[in-house]
């Protein structure tokens, strides 16, 4: 189980770093912006990019659009349910 957790924090750092450095080449000014909204704008478009690495890094057993489904979806609480494939079994 370690194991399997580990590779999924690298896929974790891997995807995140791949589009944060080119969302940060993109938007360096909106980042570094005088202006407080646009600023934060650009932050969060930074944890949404956490976020869906995060997502895809955690469902390589779902399909594509179950996938889809869960980037799409609104994040879960903290201390909610952390069962994956929302709790159904996968037909092969």
């Amino acid at each position: 189980m370690a194991k399997k957790a580990q590779k999924s924090i690298e896929n974790r750092v891997y995807l995140f770093e791949s589009l944060a450095s080119s969302y940060v080449a993109a938007a360096s000014e909106s980042l570094s912006s005088r202006d407080a909204a646009e600023r934060e704008r650009a932050r969060s478009v930074l944890a949404e990019l956490a976020y869906v690495s995060c997502v895809v890094a955690d469902t390589e057993d779902l399909s594509a659009e179950e996938v889809r489904q869960r980037v799409l979806s609104e994040p879960r609480a903290p201390g909610a349910s952390r069962k994956r494939g929302g709790g159904r079994k996968r037909e092969k």
